[in-house]
């Protein structure tokens, strides 16, 4: 199938591309052919976010989105910001000294999930075609080494690599241009970055994971509009850092959760135990008391900034939004800035895709001048030190740096601080590190893995070749649990790794069918040893409100 586009990720980046290339076609009357690759089951199913909208971008792409219906439906009332000391202990910050990115007049709480289904809507009423369930598994190249399109997984193949009767041979989709809008750690814009050495004299991206909760609530605790967001206690008793959140929607709800930067040391760390605990908090737990949780999910986050963000174009196409990094960290937000991203993306390709004597499959050089012209690229260079602040003088010394450089500096400080090391390549040895102890969760505030993957509506066809591949299937037990304790069997927040006993043996277990596809396993392995790839079309969580 030939298009004059083909987008890969159905998220916020992707469709505000696929939108805003179909407005300009529509203004100029021309046609032009735009495909939108989702690999969830449906678009929204698994978009994960916070999440709070700065609507900047929306009102850029759709002046008139309240019109239109766009589901920003509760306006932020009122910031907090914690520093938590202990299990029942805080400081309120005094909202002057809150750094100026972290404040949320404006902006609006939703789920991104929801205003990710109202894009793909837009999109489609203007003529952009759809393919939900549909992964893209495998880049297509030219004989001359430029993109030429991507092919889509086979269906109905079982694990032992044969074809089951459901079989379908997977589709080529050739285009123009493609464009890479996976969202983190996309793992065609991980090859991407690889082939065309987009990251070349840029510090290496960092991650942070983050695990959310949806919990309707008693009306009495309930505070429409109220954005709560904190920092220490639990991760600080481990000297790992990361962030909070509490946030009001509409209809007695509130969305909780926790951020964990993956450059952690302490191989012990559990960020689904610490999340865990964290509700327990005493200005927490109040909150939630009486409540039921509807919701869980985890998602990693690109948090590197400026400092991280690769080369955006390359022969046949371009990676935008999260699968690049775009997201601000200063602001805790990404959504705009991706939606940005993807609109300078759609007015590139509009103007390249006018050219007709100009040959398919060349590189879209304007865009990186086109980008660096635009308020989020702005947004992205003076926020550029907030990360490296946080990770060079740790958690206080780092917020105090930070609300220096943002409050009266404007983030133009004449220099850049700059973290080289990877996340993966943080961990202590286990003999090293301290023991972390966690409480057994009580089924009311907090809980277990299982009962959490179950409220994803994770599923995954069982019978189909594993998703998660090991490079080498002895450095788990060979390498990884002597020197770190096997930390995937903690860093992951859905139970995917286990390290069981057989026949007296230690055996590294793979449950591939818990799997919410928040990337963790592929960013923090010590050993680099496992990469993710798509498993079939359709797999994986289906959020519904998150």
């Amino acid at each position: 199938m030939e298009f004059d586009v083909v987008i890969v990720g159905g998220g916020p980046a992707g469709l505000s591309t696929a939108c805003r290339l179909m407005q300009l076609a529509q203004q100029h009357e021309t046609e032009i052919s735009v495909v939108v690759l989702e690999k969830g089951s449906e678009v929204g199913a698994h978009i994960l976010s916070g999440a709070i909208l700065e609507p900047r971008a929306m009102e850029e792409l759709f002046p008139d989105w309240k019109a239109r219906g766009a589901p920003l439906n509760t306006a932020v009332t009122g910031d907090e910001m914690h520093f938590y000391t202990g299990e029942d202990k805080s400081i309120k910050v005094p909202n002057f000294m809150i750094p100026k990115p972290m404040h949320n007049d404006g902006n609006y709480i939703v789920s991104l999930g929801n205003v990710t289904r109202w894009l793909g809507e837009q999109a489609e009423a203007l003529g952009v075609e759809i393919f939900p369930g549909f992964a893209a598994a495998e880049i297509l190249y030219n004989e001359d080494g430029s993109v030429r399109g991507v092919a889509t997984g086979d269906m109905g193949i079982g694990t032992d690599g044969e074809h089951k009767d459901s079989y379908e041979p997977g589709m080529e989709l050739l285009a123009k241009y493609t464009i890479f809008a996976e969202g983190c750690r996309g793992h065609l814009g991980k090859q991407l970055i690889a082939k065309f050495n987009l990251a070349d004299g840029k510090s290496p991206q960092h991650y942070g994971i983050g695990l959310k909760e949806l919990w309707t609530i008693k009306p009495e605790n309930h505070k429409p509009g109220l954005v709560v967001h904190g920092a220490g206690w639990p991760l600080n008793r481990s000297g790992s850092t990361g962030g909070s959140f509490l946030y009001h929607l509409e209809d007695n709800q509130v969305v909780v959760g926790l951020i964990v930067d993956l450059n952690y040391t302490n191989p012990n760390l559990s960020p689904f135990d610490e999340f865990q605990m964290f509700k327990h908090h005493s200005t927490i737990a109040p909150v939630l008391e009486g409540g039921s949780r509807i919701s869980y999910g985890a998602r990693a986050i690109a948090k590197g900034g400026l400092n991280s963000l690769p080369k955006m174009t390359f022969p046949g196409g371009l990676i935008i939004g999260c699968d690049a990094g775009t997201l601000n960290f200063a602001k805790i937000k990404g959504s705009h800035t991706a939606m940005k991203s993807g609109m300078v993306a759609a007015e590139t390709l509009f103007e390249a895709l006018q050219q007709e004597d100009q040959p398919a499959g060349r590189e879209l050089t304007g865009y990186e001048e086109a980008f660096e012209r635009s308020w989020a690229y702005q947004e992205l260079f003076g926020s550029r030190n907030f990360g490296p602040a946080m990770h060079k003088f740790g958690m206080y010394a780092g917020a105090g740096f930070n609300y220096m450089d943002q409050n009266f500096f404007g983030g133009r400080l004449p220099f850049t601080l700059r973290d080289q090391t990877p996340d993966h390549a943080t961990l202590k040895p286990v003999r090293e590190a301290t023991e972390i102890e966690y409480r057994k969760p009580d089924g009311v505030t907090s809980f277990d893995k299982p009962s959490s993957v179950f409220l994803s509506n994770t599923n995954h066809e069982e019978d189909q070749p594993a998703h998660l591949t090991l490079a080498d299937a002895s450095i788990p037990i060979g390498k990884n649990l002597p020197e770190w304790g096997e930390p995937a069997q903690r860093y992951c927040p859905a139970g995917v790794y286990e390290v069981v006993t057989k026949d007296h043996e230690s055996v590294f277990q793979i449950n591939a069918q818990n799997c919410v596809h928040c990337k963790t396993c592929d960013i923090k392995d010590p050993s680099q040893n496992i990469t993710w790839v798509v498993p079939e079309g359709g797999g994986g969580p289906n959020y519904p409100n998150m």
